[in-house]
């Protein structure tokens, strides 16, 4: 899509998206003016752009910011722990915006995320996914690297596809590691990385697991969706995993070409799939 007259806005968290959304739009000749959560994003990454650090607290502050510099279309990227109360620390303007955002901010990270989508249009703003500027970051169905899954492992991946849409329906996680049928680890707020860091301990002998990712029910696409990337590769690799499944055209695949080279070289398979393939009651 051609992009609008403006900068655009980046509200960015922790990793290597946000980073990338931003040289990417700019070496499109727009400009980029990045929020930088303090606390989740390093402002150092942003040297080369208009940049400034808020705490949650200051969120208001965040948004006359992003105006000032022009700013009409966001794009919400990174990875962002839920604040708890005692951390907030609201300015004025900021307890006028919670109490907009209302209980949601403490609830599931997908009510928070549709309660701060709602408070930017609002305002003025429009919301659009990391993946409407970034080519090519929701990889289409495809065995990606490594052997293909035997029988076994695809009933870890329909396990664990079953798994993940009780835990997104409940808004906690949107993966788990899933070891001959058995749940091994489910993703809460600690991440995915965590996660796998726990896993290493709890895996039982023969074949290995397999991580599932994918975008819980009903969820929103502009924001917070699944991502894989070399460091994911590298926990499953550490946590005597063999596969990585993650739902198609809605996940994230950071660094494509690295994150596969490092599951090919592991022996892992790195499979973007189609849910309704995995479904239970539906035929592979």
């Amino acid at each position: 899509m051609t992009p609008p007259e403006g900068p655009l806005g980046i509200i960015a968290g922790g990793g290597g998206l946000p980073v990338r959304v931003a040289e990417a739009v700019a070496a499109s000749g727009r400009p980029v003016a990045v929020a930088v959560l303090d606390g989740h994003g390093d402002p150092a990454a942003y040297g080369a752009f208009a940049h400034a650090a808020f705490r949650w607290g200051l969120a208001a502050q965040m948004l006359a910011w992003l105006k000032g510099h022009g700013v009409r279309q966001v794009v919400l990227a990174g990875t962002v722990s839920r604040p708890s109360l005692l951390s907030l620390r609201p300015d004025a303007a900021g307890v006028k915006l919670l109490a907009r955002i209302g209980r949601a901010a403490f609830t599931g990270d997908d009510s928070i995320l549709r309660a701060v989508m709602t408070v930017l249009a609002e305002d003025g703003f429009e919301v659009v996914g990391a993946q409407q500027v970034l080519a090519g970051l929701l990889p289409a169905a495809a065995l990606l690297a490594g052997p293909a899954p035997d029988d076994l492992a695809r009933a870890d991946i329909q396990r664990g596809l079953a798994v993940c849409r009780a835990l997104g329906a409940a808004d906690v996680g949107q993966g788990c590691v899933v070891q001959q049928g058995l749940v091994l680890a489910v993703e809460a707020i600690e991440g995915t990385d965590a996660m796998l860091d726990r896993c290493g301990a709890l895996r039982r002998d023969g074949p290995g697991g397999v991580l599932v990712k994918c975008v819980k029910p009903g969820q929103s696409r502009l924001a917070d969706l699944p991502t894989i990337g070399p460091q994911t590769v590298e926990g499953a690799l550490a946590a005597g995993l063999r596969g990585l499944a993650f739902e198609a055209d809605g996940t994230i695949l950071l660094d494509r070409e690295t994150t596969i080279a490092r599951a090919a070289a592991a022996g892992l398979f790195l499979l973007a799939f189609d849910p309704a393939e995995f479904t239970e009651g539906t035929t592979a």
